[in-house]
């Protein structure tokens, strides 16, 4: 074999790819790439992001670092077709190319709108476009927050229509409306304000305004993103979105508890007409007035017509004053009369009550009582002599009927004894005392009866006696009169001056001396029956 001499340079693999690498670099180190990405399944662990660009003959691997990934306003997305710019370069260990990517845009209108309807799609299914979950506005908020840039005509446009329409307290969130911060400063703006506090030293408003003039679907898109339209749905505080001019429509529309058509209209919806608002007051106030009048007449029309008919209040009195002043003329005939009754019934009731009278039957009592206790002592002598000649021949006969009583028991048990034994003696024994026994007790019990009935009614003739003594009487304040030989005066005709005679009260005797002439008594003149006096009740 023949050998072939050259005098070409060797390289090795390594230097080989690091020539490729640089040329590649060198020649493509800032592109703008146009493809469908394909094979995208999110970030890597490493946060670097891995898919493939492709048409319909080629397919070029690419890569987003960690750092580019999270400045990227749009994110990658399967199937979207997209402009990535970056920069093209080499992995010497697989012999690829690859484009690094540093930002992703839709590649086109149609692209984008492809997205915005995909993207509408998932949210709708999730329930944040739901209607049952919009507020409704506060009437009059006190406090509005307003996202916006801080410089243009929307914050102009808003603060100039609140003023002329009902002047209220604005906070003012500043944030970008459009390019890669735009997103994430709404969707902090919204964060924050609902961070507020009530009674904090920011006031928290009650109502928020989202607002950004119009543009291309490019320049709205910042409100298009995921991040800002769940914000929107979760804000704690209602909230217009008024992006863009009448006919551009996003999906932070969709979120909000309201859309408005632009951000001045949005200011006419957050409050209303100062002016309509108070001559709307001052209508309720007449009306409210008007109708307090006509009811007030209404009700005076009611009262006259129910007075109307009801008689007058002297009417009402007058069959009672009569009946009171006729009772007021009988008052003193009556009265009168009541107290002739009475004179009548208790001179019926003393006549019996006499001092002479209440003596007799004193001493009638008196000698009854005598005469029963004299038959009762005879009668009790008559009955102990009948008892005792009834009972000596028996007593005499007694001593030797005993003797042979005993003797007959005696000769019986001698007969018996030795016939029974000690037990049955014993409960003959018992037999005859439990017979006994009762008997033993009626008697006694009989005999505490009768010795109680017959001192009742020893007691109640006690009483009566009492009763009966004029005794009694005089403890009530009367006095018994006698004359020298005892005799009792009942009379004013038997007491003759210088007569002594003796009083007797309930605690003792006073003897008195009768002086001067009798009084005839003389009857108290009785009054007519036009005095206007009245007669005493007693």
């Amino acid at each position: 074999m023949s050998q072939v001499l050259t005098n070409a340079a060797e390289f090795t693999v390594s230097e080989i790819a690091q020539a490729v690498k640089r040329t590649v670099e060198d020649e493509f180190g800032h592109v703008r790439v146009r493809g469908e990405i394909s094979g995208f399944r999110g970030q890597h662990s490493s946060g670097h992001a891995y898919f493939t660009l492709k048409d319909d003959a080629a397919s070029i691997d690419a890569v987003v670092w960690k750092g580019s990934y999270g400045r990227l306003t749009f994110k990658p997305e399967e199937g979207l077709e997209v402009i990535a710019t970056g920069r093209l370069t080499t992995f010497p260990r697989s012999s690829k190319y690859q484009i690094v990517i540093e930002n992703i845009e839709p590649a086109g209108a149609g692209a984008l709108m492809a997205l915005l309807e995909e993207r509408r799609k998932k949210l709708l299914a999730e329930g944040l476009f739901a209607r049952e979950r919009k507020r409704a506005l506060p009437y009059l908020p006190r406090v509005i927050g307003v996202i916006t840039s801080p410089t243009g005509a929307v914050i102009r446009d808003i603060l100039h229509r609140l003023d002329d329409r009902f002047p209220s307290h604005v906070l003012v969130w500043p944030v970008r409306v459009q390019g890669e911060t735009c997103a994430p400063e709404v969707v902090n703006a919204i964060e924050g304000f609902n961070a507020f506090l009530p009674d904090g030293p920011i006031p928290r408003p009650d109502l928020l305004i989202v607002a950004r003039g119009g543009g291309s679907i490019e320049d709205l898109w910042g409100f298009n993103e995921e991040a800002v339209v769940r914000a929107v749905a979760a804000s704690g505080i209602p909230l217009i979105s008024a992006v863009g001019h009448e006919t551009d429509t996003t999906l932070v529309d969709y979120a909000s508890d309201m859309r408005a058509p632009t951000p001045t209209a949005a200011a006419e919806a957050a409050v209303p007409v100062r002016a309509e608002l108070i001559a709307y007051v001052e209508d309720q106030g007449a009306r409210q007035r008007q109708s307090a009048r006509r009811s007030l007449a209404s009700l005076r029309d009611r009262l006259r017509a129910a007075s109307a008919g009801l008689p007058r209040p002297g009417n009402l009195v007058a069959t009672q004053r009569q009946r009171l002043d006729m009772a007021a003329s009988q008052l003193t005939g009556a009265l009168r009369d009541s107290v002739s009754q009475r004179r009548l019934a208790f001179s019926r009731l003393a006549a019996p009550l006499q001092p002479r009278l209440v003596r007799q039957r004193h001493a009638e009592l008196a000698e009854r009582l005598a005469n029963l206790e004299r038959h009762g002592r005879s009668g009790l002598v008559k009955t102990v002599e009948r008892a005792r000649l009834r009972l000596d021949p028996c007593s005499k006969q007694l001593p030797s009927a005993v003797a042979t009583a005993l003797e007959r028991k005696q000769s019986a048990l001698g007969r018996v004894l030795p016939r029974l034994s000690d037990k049955p003696l014993r409960a003959e024994l018992r037999h005859a005392q439990s017979r006994l026994l009762p008997l033993a007790r009626r008697f006694d019990q009989a005999g505490g009866q009768m010795t109680t009935g017959r001192r009742q009614q020893l007691e109640q003739l006690r009483k009566l006696l009492e009763t009966l003594s004029y005794r009694s009487i005089l403890a009530r304040g009367y006095a018994l009169v006698q004359d020298e030989a005892g005799a009792v005066v009942t009379s004013q005709a038997d007491a003759r001056p210088g007569d002594a005679l003796k009083l007797t009260f309930a605690d003792g005797d006073v003897g008195v001396t009768v002086a001067g002439a009798p009084v005839a008594r003389r009857k108290p003149a009785r009054s007519g029956p036009d005095d206007g006096s009245q007669e005493s009740l007693f």
